[in-house]
């Protein structure tokens, strides 16, 4: 069959189309994950001190944060399986409207052992609204130009994560309450932005199975290389983000850090990410995917084990900032690698499996982590970089037969 100028011209304005309508609703995605973490962020640093203001011990503290953890391994994947079923979208806007109702929660005047079930409310919530956000991106997206999107629905994250903690750590434990306010707040309106994308449910024609080596359509997901390396990184992920959780804070109070400081340095942190935003993009798109991660997660695991060895408040937070770099390439390029590998009609369980993974090995990181620090500081940082080198070397010989190169 002979192909017309016309035919080409209308297959252009198509792919234009679906182009323009992507980039929507990867702008209203962004947005709506900025607006949720902006609230969410604001209770992570002094949530384990509120925890102790009210009573409550070390040991709940480190209960209640391992909530979160918790409550995403066992309801990602599950999210995941409806979102693919029942629609992308509506398990988005259910995520945001349960993480807001548990936030409301915290505002009841209760046992601080209620906080246990009510970070878990959270952790459901959240996770949920993740999963179905990274699917609906996943399927709107061509392969080609994943790594610019998945970068920027990150980057939307992690800006409401600079500005967040910083607030939430200048109120301090006496006006937590407004922090708890200000978090439901927030993940309601970011139900709007949600409302107003539109949801791609038709499989594009890159979205297909590929073998990252032959090219070759692949039927199914199945283990492949790329999909086992893909969850073996989220673990390492999950490790180190765990650790943080708990213990970064911790660690700079042991070191002298004000308050303030302590909100600066989770700002500071999420500054380089922000930035990185389109050159991560740009790099995960153009350049082999496999050394991006494989290069930002040894940076992430030996700078984890270098932190407790250090004295200097200033130099601790520079060298996290200086961290934020690596993963903010990590995670757009890991995510196009498993895109890849997957069939587009499973792109919610996929990420369910990928975010369990890494939320499991968190929650791990984290209920361990108050308690290690407990014996000696450097403990949960220097086991878990020891793990996190182990692993990425495991993840190497996994991904040496994948090609790290996007097909375009």
């Amino acid at each position: 069959m002979t192909v017309t100028s016309r035919d080409t011209a209308t297959q252009g304005r198509v792919g234009t189309g679906a182009t323009a309508s992507a980039d929507r609703l990867v702008r209203g995605l962004s947005l709506a994950v900025f607006l949720q973490w902006f609230g969410a962020s604001a209770i992570i640093p002094m949530l384990p001190e509120y925890i102790r203001h009210r009573g409550g011990s070390d040991s709940l503290a480190g209960l209640v944060m391992a909530a979160f953890f918790a409550a995403g391994v066992l309801f990602q994947y599950p999210a995941g399986r409806i979102a693919d079923r029942l629609g992308r979208r509506p398990v988005l806007l259910a995520g945001l409207v349960v993480y807001a109702v548990a936030s409301f929660g915290f505002l009841i005047p209760v046992g601080p052992a209620t906080d246990i079930g009510l970070r878990a409310l959270q952790g459901i919530g959240a996770g949920a609204a993740e999963v179905a956000a990274l699917a609906m991106v996943s399927a709107a997206v061509a392969a080609d130009r994943r790594g610019k999107a998945f970068a920027s629905i990150y980057g939307g994250q992690v800006a409401g994560m600079a500005v967040g903690p910083l607030i939430g750590s200048i109120l301090g434990v006496d006006l937590m309450w407004t922090v708890f306010l200000a978090a439901g707040i927030t993940s309601l309106a970011a139900c709007l932005p949600a409302l107003s994308v539109v949801e791609v449910r038709a499989p594009l024609a890159t979205d297909r199975p590929v073998d990252p080596q032959s090219g070759a359509v692949r039927p199914g997901v199945g283990l492949s290389a790329a999909f086992v390396g893909s969850l073996l990184t989220a673990v390492v992920l999950g490790l180190t983000f765990g650790v943080y959780e708990i213990c970064w804070t911790l660690l700079l109070q042991l070191r002298g850090a004000s308050g303030w400081e302590i909100g600066l340095s989770w700002t500071l942190f999420a500054v380089p990410f922000v930035l990185m935003t389109r050159p991560s993009g740009w790099l995960t798109d153009h350049l082999n995917r496999k050394h991006l991660v494989i290069g930002g997660l040894t940076l992430s695991v030996v700078m984890c084990g270098m932190y407790p060895y250090l004295h200097s408040v200033p130099l601790l937070v520079a060298l996290g900032a200086a961290e934020a770099v690596g993963i903010a390439v990590v995670l757009p390029a890991v995510q196009s690698l498993l895109a890849q590998s997957s069939d587009a009609s499973q792109f919610g369980q996929v990420q369910g499996l990928f975010s369990t993974s890494q939320i499991a090995a968190a929650a791990v990181a984290a209920a361990a982590a108050g308690a290690l620090f407990g014996v000696a500081a450097p403990l949960p940082f220097v086991i878990t970089a020891v793990t996190g080198v182990t692993l990425i070397v495991v993840v190497a010989a996994v991904w040496r037969s994948v090609g790290g190169v996007v097909p375009h």
